[in-house]
C-alpha cells in the first residue's frame, strides 16, 4: 500500500489538497480531522465537558466509529451508528476538536483506526502528526503552511459560504490559539517531519499545490 501524509496547521488547505490528490491518484482520502471532530461533537451531544479529560478518555474507549464513502466518494463518519458528518464543521467544533485531540486516550484510539485504514488501502491522510506519528513510514510526506492571516481568511470565507455568521478577528484568534495548542500538546504535537517536503501555500492556488504534490509522487 502507498501512503501519503500531508501535515500542517489549521487552515493551510490540507484537506482540500489531500482530497484533490487522492482523486487524481484514485486513492482513498481519509479525513483524520473529521474523526476528531466527530469525537468532540459526540462528547458534547452526550453532555460531556470538553475540558474533562478523564470523562472524555472514558467516553472514547466506548465509542464506535465507522467510516464509509458515498456515491461521490465523500467520507461519511458514523458514531454509534449515527452519521455525524453534517454537524462537525461548525466553528465551535473546530476548537473542541483541537482540545480533545490533545488527550492521549483520544489520539491513541484515533491513530489505531487510522493505521488500520492505511494498512488496507492506498490512502492520503492529512493532519498535524501524520508523518511524525500516525504513519512515520509513509512513502511521501508534505508539510503545508501559510501565514495565520491567510489561513484565517480562508476559514472565514469557508464558514461564510456555509451560511454561518462569523467574525474574522475571532477566526484569526482561534487559528492562533489552535496553532499554539497543537504545537505544544504532550502527545504527537504539530511539527514538520524531518523527511517531509515543506510547502508555503500563502500565494498558491489549490491547483498549484495539488500539482506540486502530484509531480513528486512516483507510482
Amino acid at each position: 500500500m502507498i501512503n501519503i501524509a500531508i501535515d500542517g496547521p489549521a487552515g493551510a488547505g490540507k484537506s482540500t489538497v489531500a482530497k484533490a490528490v487522492a482523486k487524481k491518484l484514485n486513492f482513498i482520502y481519509l479525513d483524520t480531522g473529521a474523526m476528531y471532530r466527530a469525537v468532540a461533537y459526540s462528547a458534547i451531544k452526550n453532555g460531556i465537558a470538553i475540558t474533562d479529560e478523564q470523562a472524555i478518555s472514558e467516553f472514547v474507549k466506548t465509542i464506535t466509529m465507522d467510516i464509509a464513502y458515498d456515491e461521490n466518494g465523500e467520507q461519511q463518519i458514523f458514531v454509534f451508528d449515527e452519521n455525524v458528518t453534517p454537524y462537525i464543521r461548525q466553528n465551535e467544533i473546530s476548537k473542541a476538536a483541537s482540545d480533545v485531540s490533545a488527550y492521549p486516550a483520544v489520539r491513541y484510539r484515533m491513530v489505531e483506526l487510522q493505521r488500520i485504514e492505511a494498512g488496507k488501502n492506498n490512502v492520503v491522510l492529512d493532519g498535524r502528526d501524520i508523518g511524525t506519528f500516525v504513519l512515520p513510514n509513509a512513502e511521501y510526506k508534505f508539510f503545508m503552511t501559510a501565514s495565520p492571516e491567510v489561513r484565517a481568511k480562508r476559514r472565514y470565507d469557508e464558514l461564510l459560504a456555509r451560511g454561518q455568521s462569523v467574525d474574522y478577528d475571532k477566526v484569526l484568534n482561534d487559528i492562533i490559539t489552535r496553532d499554539y495548542n497543537d504545537s505544544h500538546r504532550a502527545v504527537a504535537p504539530l511539527k514538520q517531519a524531518e523527511d517531509a517536503v515543506y510547502l508555503d501555500t500563502s500565494n498558491m492556488t489549490v491547483e498549484e499545490v495539488t500539482n506540486f504534490i502530484i509531480d513528486r509522487i512516483k507510482l
